[in-house]
């Protein structure tokens, strides 16, 4: 007979925004780089601001490698918990005010992760998108990359294999 009304769009956003700050408050070494999220629906774009810290190679100057790295690295396990655990957000399932560090859900373990290292990175704001190519309840696949100023001038790429845990809360 009659419908329910829909959620208002900022108790959605909220949700959202609640649950992704819990996804990225749980990794202290998220916080140390300083990368965030800028998020635009069920699409996420990782932020890496730049930082004097983050500089491998202060002749070129270039980002580290292995910051690049776990640039991509969290990205790509951010990316593929948040696709995971997407219809449980919008559904409602889990309690977003209940997520904390605590009750974080356990996040993907890398199997392996080969990276493409295909420019230094030049001393600005880096950003990475990643794809899941697979996701089954055992074993995932994303592939990442990341730009600076041009988003079709790639700094480095990396293709990526993960043991999913078992996502309850």
């Amino acid at each position: 007979m009659g419908q329910s009304r829909p959620e208002s769009v900022q108790v959605v956003k909220q949700r959202r925004d609640s649950a992704l700050n819990a996804l990225v408050q749980g990794v202290p070494y998220i916080q140390f780089l300083g990368v965030t999220f800028d998020r635009r629906g069920d699409e996420l774009t990782g932020v890496l601001p730049f930082d004097e810290k983050l500089i491998g190679n202060p002749s070129l100057p270039a980002i580290h490698g292995g910051v690049t790295a776990a640039f991509l690295e969290i990205t790509s396990i951010i990316t593929l918990s948040w696709s995971f655990l997407w219809n449980d957000i919008e559904s409602g399932e889990i309690d977003v005010h209940k997520m904390s560090s605590d009750t974080l859900p356990r996040l993907p373990k890398t199997i392996d992760f080969s990276v493409d290292y295909l420019r230094p990175g030049l001393p600005r704001d880096a950003y990475a998108r990643a794809i899941v190519n697979r996701l089954g309840r055992r074993y995932a696949s994303v592939h990442v990359e990341a730009w600076q100023d041009r988003r079709n001038k790639l700094f480095a790429q990396a293709v990526c294999h993960f043991v999913m845990p078992h996502f309850s809360m």
